[in-house]
C-alpha cells in the first residue's frame, strides 16, 4: 500500500461574516494542528459562487476570512493560506471527478436538498456538483486528513468513494483514503435563538449568532439574550437531551474554555442561568474580543492580506500542479 504523506486540508466559504460556529467548529482546531501536521487552509471562493455573489462583496469577504484565520492563530509561516480560485488544479480536477462520480451518489447528498429547498430545478448546476469540487479540493493535495463537522461527513465519504473509484478504474493506488479528524466539544455550534438549528451566517436574526466582527459589548449582549429555559443546570449532559438551548450553551462554554462539557455541568449544577450566562459572556469576550480587534486591524492592511493569499496560492500550486499532471497522464490526456 502506498505510504502517503500526512497532510491536512480544510476550507471556509467567504459568504458573509465568520461566526462563533466557524471558529469553534473549524478554525480553532486548525490552529492546534499546525505543529503536528502539514496544513493547507483555503478560502473556498469557487464554492461561494454556487449562489450569486456581488463581486466586490466576495472580494472583501475573501480577505475577511483570511483575516479571521490569521487573527485566530493560523500562522502563514506554518500553514498555507490561499483562496481556491487562484489554484487552477481545483477546477480542473473537479471536472475529472464530475466524470468519475455517479449521479446516484450526488442524489443522496442531503445538503443539496437542504440548500436548494423546494426550488431545486432553479438551483445552479454548481450547487448540485459542488461535492465533487470539495473532493477535488482535498485530493488535489493528496490530503490524508480533513477536519470535519457532522454536516460534512457525507461529503467526506463521497470524497473517499471518488478516490477509490478513480484508483479502481485506472488500476492505480494514486489517491489516499482520506480520514476525518473529529474534535471534541461544540464541533456543531447551534443557534443562540433555536438550539435545534445550526448557527448560520444566513439566519435573518443577528441575535442567533456571534460574528467574529462583533465588538466586545455586542458579544456579551448576545450571550445574555441567548434563549434558555426555566430549569436549573443539570448534573450531567445526559439530562440535556430535551433542552437543546441549554446543551448548546454548555458545549460553547466547554469549547471556549478547553474543558469537558461534563465538567461545566458539575460546576454549575443546580444553578439558574443568570450566573452561568454572565460567566459565559465574560469568557466569550475574553476569547473573541482580541480576535475581533485583530481582524479589524488586518482588514486595514489589504496589501498584507493579499500578499499572504498570493504567496499561499503559489505554494499550494507547487503541490497541486504535479499531482494534476500525474492525473492527466493516468486518465490519458495528451500533453504534447
Amino acid at each position: 500500500m502506498t505510504d502517503f504523506k500526512q497532510r491536512v486540508f480544510s476550507g471556509v466559504q467567504p459568504s458573509g461574516n465568520l461566526t462563533l460556529g466557524n471558529y469553534l467548529g473549524a478554525i480553532k482546531n486548525w490552529v492546534g494542528l499546525q505543529d503536528s501536521h502539514e496544513t493547507i487552509f483555503c478560502v473556498v471562493d469557487l464554492h461561494a459562487i454556487t449562489v450569486w455573489q456581488d463581486p466586490e462583496v466576495l472580494r472583501n469577504a475573501t480577505r475577511e476570512v483570511a483575516a479571521g484565520m490569521i487573527a485566530s492563530g493560523v500562522d502563514p509561516k506554518k500553514s498555507i493560506i490561499f483562496n481556491q480560485s487562484q489554484v487552477p488544479a481545483h477546477a480542473e480536477l473537479a471536472w475529472i471527478f464530475n466524470c468519475v462520480a455517479r449521479m446516484g451518489w450526488l442524489n443522496r447528498m442531503t445538503q443539496f436538498k437542504e440548500k436548494a429547498g423546494k426550488h431545486k430545478e432553479r438551483a445552479s448546476v454548481g450547487l448540485y456538483v459542488y461535492p465533487d469540487l470539495m473532493a477535488a479540493d482535498i485530493l488535489a493535495y493528496k490530503a490524508t486528513h480533513v477536519p470535519v463537522g457532522a454536516d460534512q461527513k457525507q461529503h467526506l465519504e463521497l470524497t473517499r468513494d471518488i478516490a477509490q473509484k478513480f484508483n479502481n478504474d485506472y488500476g492505480v493506488e494514486f489517491f489516499p483514503e482520506v480520514e476525518p479528524l473529529i474534535f471534541g466539544e461544540a464541533t456543531r455550534v447551534m443557534s443562540l435563538r433555536d438550539g435545534s438549528s445550526k448557527m448560520s451566517k444566513s439566519d435573518p436574526s443577528e441575535n442567533s449568532r456571534i460574528n467574529l466582527t462583533d465588538d466586545r459589548d455586542l458579544i456579551a449582549k448576545k450571550i445574555r439574550k441567548a434563549r434558555t429555559d426555566s430549569e436549573p443546570l443539570p448534573a450531567s449532559m445526559d439530562d440535556l437531551d430535551d433542552r437543546p438551548e441549554a446543551k448548546n450553551l454548555i458545549n460553547i462554554f466547554a469549547a471556549l474554555s478547553n474543558r469537558k462539557a461534563s465538567d461545566i455541568c458539575a460546576e454549575y449544577e443546580g444553578q439558574g442561568f443568570a450566573d452561568f450566562k454572565r460567566d459565559l459572556a465574560d469568557l466569550s469576550v475574553e476569547t473573541l474580543g482580541p480576535i475581533t480587534e485583530e481582524m479589524a486591524r488586518l482588514m486595514d492592511e489589504k496589501t498584507y492580506l493579499d500578499g499572504i493569499l498570493r504567496e499561499g496560492a503559489e505554494n499550494a500550486d507547487k503541490i497541486a500542479k504535479p499531482i494534476l499532471t500525474d492525473v492527466q497522464d493516468i486518465v490519458g490526456f495528451l500533453r504534447p
